[in-house]
């Protein structure tokens, strides 16, 4: 069957070979330990256990979390023989940026980030009049292999540690309390899940990466969990796990189309845990939390932006506490991939607000900085 012709009844599908999907990530080096790693409890133990009193674990905490200090010099409070041996041990240099590029006057920053063993991910800062927003990446790579992303392209290198996840914030916060980015001197106060990676295919590091970033000061850096997305394609046991956790982030299901016969196609793990399967977990996931699920679409030319697609997603949605993402795609280059008409896009919004489903289309920031991730870090490797 054809992407762009509706399906009349249903009847017995062609039987597909599913694509390769790698939840599991290379056995690597481990990153160095790091004070972000660690609970508030865990690191007074690891200073204990060099030999400083408890309290010194706070100190550094508070140094890290709370005043964004990245100089050891800066830390006064801290005897610089213990100051030395602290910051050796428990706050060493996780990551080093080694490409930046910025647009829209400076108010979207993005960085490729090289880790300790010279894989490379990518962050992004994204400062708005009312907002600021870092998208961070979970993984090097991704094992999804989603054939529309950069970053599914390239396959999956490592899952990023707590800490290197975490570290990627607090460098967007240093940048904005420095004042590095147009505006004056400001706080991150937003932060998705949707760089590089599956998030819940990382699920214990990005776990504890969610409660460094909303923990308070100085167990963490305080920003509100109802401020902080998690995106999936659709791990529905991971989705059913992260419900139990009791937490207010908000969840976000890449999508991306409506069927299970074009999503088996444009999202693999589909082959895995169908459509329906999907959006049960995720509305069970709204009704334990309380909070709207954003369903993340990505819209392709000709593929899954058809007016009786964007139907049948009405149809699926409508009812439920669901926001719709829509996303104009940023091709790759040398893909075949490519963004909607704008009178298709206009026709999917219509469509879906008729079926009372709310619906925004992504604001379509950093396209001339290979804003899509993967691109930038994929570029700076080659």
């Amino acid at each position: 069957m054809s992407a762009t012709t509706e399906p009349a009844t249903a009847g017995a599908a062609p039987k597909k070979t599913p694509a390769k999907l790698v939840f599991a990530a290379p056995r690597r080096g481990k990153p160095p330990r790091h004070l972000a790693d660690l609970t508030r409890a865990e690191r007074r133990e690891a200073v204990a256990e060099l030999g400083e009193k408890p309290f010194r674990a706070d100190q550094l905490s508070r140094h890290y979390f709370a005043r964004l200090v990245d100089d050891p010099a800066k830390m006064t409070d801290l005897p610089a023989a213990v100051r030395e041996r602290l910051v050796s041990e428990l706050l060493p240099s996780l990551l080093t940026p080694v490409r930046e590029l910025d647009c829209d006057g400076g108010r979207t920053l993005k960085t490729v980030w090289k880790a300790f063993d010279g894989v490379l991910f990518e962050s992004v800062l994204m400062r708005y009049p009312d907002r600021a927003t870092m998208c961070v990446s979970s993984q090097a790579g991704c094992g999804m292999n989603c054939p529309f992303c950069a970053t599914g392209q390239a396959g999956l290198t490592r899952n990023l540690s707590t800490a290197e996840i975490v570290e990627q914030v607090a460098a967007g916060a240093r940048a904005m309390a420095r004042g590095r980015i147009p505006g004056g001197p400001g706080r991150v106060s937003n932060i998705v899940f949707m760089g590089m990676g599956e998030p819940l295919a990382n699920y214990k590091a990005v776990i504890g990466a969610v409660h460094r970033i909303t923990d308070p000061a100085p167990a963490g850096l305080g920003i509100s969990q109802r401020s902080v997305t998690v995106s999936t394609v659709g791990l529905v046991p991971a989705i059913e796990k992260l419900a139990a956790e009791d937490m207010s982030v908000r969840l976000a299901v890449s999508l991306h189309a409506p069927d299970d016969e074009l999503r088996d196609d444009l999202v693999p793990i589909n082959n895995r845990w169908k459509v329906a399967e999907v959006l049960d977990a995720a509305w069970a996931y709204a009704e334990r939390s309380g909070r709207r699920v954003s369903i993340e679409y990505a819209l392709i030319k000709d593929v899954n932006d058809q007016a009786w697609r964007a139907d049948l997603l009405g149809r699926l949605l409508r009812g439920h506490l669901v926001h719709v993402n829509l996303i104009p795609l940023n091709p790759t280059p040398g893909s075949k991939w490519t963004a909607s008409r704008p009178e298709d896009e206009r026709e999917f919004v219509r469509r879906l607000e008729a079926h009372g489903v709310p619906v925004t289309v992504r604001d379509t920031r950093g396209r001339e900085i290979d804003g899509a991730c993967g691109q930038l870090a994929a570029a700076t490797k080659d």
